[in-house]
C-alpha cells in the first residue's frame, strides 16, 4: 500500500485559470523573446526562474542572471494580478480526495515549481496549511532543492518531510510532463498524470506512467491507495 502520495498544485490539485501560463509567456515575451507554445508547455512544472532563463535563450534571447531575476519579479507581479481577479480553487473533489487518502493513513504532500513566496500565499488562500489541524503533510517548493523537476529531488524531500523510506511506497501525480518524469526518476511506485492541465491523454501517455486519469479526485480509487484488509 502505498504511504506517501505526492502531488503536484497548480494543473493538478489547484485550478488557477491559466495563470501560471500567461505569466510565463509574460515574462519572456516582455524581454522581446518570442515563445512557442510547445517550448513554453515543455517548461511548465519546472523552477520558473529555470523556465524564464531557458525559455528567453530558446525565444532568441541572451539572458543573464540580472534579466532572469527582473523577469521573475514580472512573473509574479502579473500572476499576483491575474489571481487577484480570479482567484484560484481547488480541482474539483481535489480537496476530498487529499481528505480520504489521509484517513486512510496516507500521508499528503504538495510539490511546486512555485518559490516559498508564491507557493505559500497561494496555499494560504485556499486555506490549505501543514502542522496541526491542517490538511497537509508538507510542502515541498522549489526554494528548497538544488533543482527542480524533472529532477527527483522535490519528491525525495517530500519523503523526508513525511518520514517514508521507501520510494516504491510513494505515488506521484502531476499534469505536466516534467511531473512525471521526476515520478520516474525518484523511482516512485505509482507515477499518476492527470488531465486537468493543459497536456492532452496522447502526450501524458507518451511519458513514463503507470496511470493517466482524468483527475486527482480517482486517486483514491486505484488498488494501490485503498485500506489494507
Amino acid at each position: 500500500m502505498i504511504e506517501l502520495a505526492v502531488f503536484d498544485m497548480a494543473g493538478t490539485t489547484i485550478d488557477e485559470h491559466g495563470a501560471v501560463y500567461e505569466a510565463l509567456r509574460h515574462a519572456v515575451e516582455s524581454t522581446g523573446a518570442t515563445v512557442d507554445p510547445h517550448d513554453l508547455q515543455t517548461w511548465m512544472g519546472t523552477d520558473k526562474r529555470e523556465a524564464i532563463d531557458a525559455l528567453v535563450r530558446l525565444g532568441g534571447g541572451t539572458p543573464d542572471a540580472d534579466l532572469v531575476e527582473r523577469q521573475y519579479g514580472e512573473f509574479r507581479a502579473f500572476l499576483k494580478k491575474r489571481y487577484e481577479e480570479v482567484p484560484p480553487e481547488p480541482i474539483a473533489e481535489a480537496d476530498k480526495a487529499l481528505a480520504v487518502l489521509r484517513a486512510r493513513g496516507i500521508k499528503v504532500a504538495l510539490t511546486t515549481g512555485f518559490s516559498d513566496d508564491v507557493a505559500l500565499p497561494l496555499l494560504a488562500s485556499l486555506g490549505w496549511s501543514t502542522g496541526e489541524g491542517g490538511n497537509l503533510d508538507a510542502v515541498v517548493t522549489s526554494d528548497e532543492v538544488v533543482r527542480g523537476r524533472p529532477a527527483p529531488y522535490m519528491i525525495h524531500r517530500a519523503m523526508e518531510k513525511a518520514g517514508v523510506v521507501d520510494v516504491r511506497k510513494v505515488l506521484v501525480a502531476g499534469d505536466t510532463a516534467v511531473d512525471l518524469q521526476a515520478g520516474h526518476h525518484a523511482g516512485a511506485g505509482v507515477v499518476v498524470g492527470v488531465l486537468t492541465g493543459q497536456l492532452p491523454r496522447t502526450a501524458l501517455e507518451g511519458e513514463p506512467h503507470t496511470y493517466v486519469l482524468d483527475s486527482v479526485a480517482q486517486v483514491p480509487d486505484l488498488a494501490e491507495t485503498a485500506t489494507a484488509e
